[in-house]
């Protein structure tokens, strides 16, 4: 597959048998790998155990159906800006602001917008970690470029410049270096890797 991330809107009736999903009721959510992207199913949880299939999820996770609840525009928040810059990085697909689009992830996650749902290694050893945006339902999944430790801060004075507007994307994206594949055991753990929000 070519995307390195994607997007996913939660479903608000059962894939399955078509019944509308249940505020505050149980929810089962997966994705299913295919040659042009990721479909998602979101079904009640009797439906996805009793369905017979012959294919094999990319993840699967537990959850709660939250139906959606419209918010008064007159409340701007930091962070809600922080998940709209996901939003546009991911539609803008562009390869060059991996490192971007993971940080700001990672940040929204500390943050408790976003929980990580999933992560799987594929056969040509990246890491494609899925997202959940805890509100809204949406599904991410974001390749991990294995940032190293010494090139966090840099990341992160990038998220700073786009979420307060003194730097464009196309800036940001013209000073972002192609990050050089992660040698074998060269890359941080994960844990190590996360990136501060203060």
């Amino acid at each position: 597959m070519s995307q390195e991330w994607n997007i996913k809107s939660r479903g608000h009736v059962c894939t399955i048998c078509g019944k509308p999903l249940v505020d505050k009721a149980p929810v089962v959510s997966a994705l299913r790998e295919t040659a042009s992207g990721y479909d998602r199913y979101d079904c009640h949880p009797e439906c996805w155990k009793t369905q017979e299939r012959d294919w094999e999820p990319f993840s699967v996770w537990d959850g709660v159906y939250l139906a959606p609840v419209k918010e008064p525009k007159s409340e701007p928040v930091k962070k809600e800006d922080a998940g709209e810059l996901l939003r546009q990085l991911i539609a803008l697909d562009d390869p060059a602001m991996q490192n971007v689009v993971y940080v700001l992830a990672v940040m929204l996650e500390r943050s408790k917008i976003l929980v990580e749902r999933d992560a799987k290694t594929l056969e040509d050893s990246t890491i494609r970690r899925v997202y959940e945006d805890r509100k809204q339902g949406d599904t991410f999944v974001i390749l991990d470029p294995r940032l190293r430790l010494e090139n966090i801060a840099g990341v992160q004075q990038q998220v700073v410049a786009l979420l307060s507007g003194t730097k464009t994307l196309g800036e940001v994206a013209g000073e972002d270096e192609s990050p050089a594949a992660p040698q074998e055991g060269a890359g941080s753990p994960p844990d190590e890797a996360q990136p501060e929000t203060a």
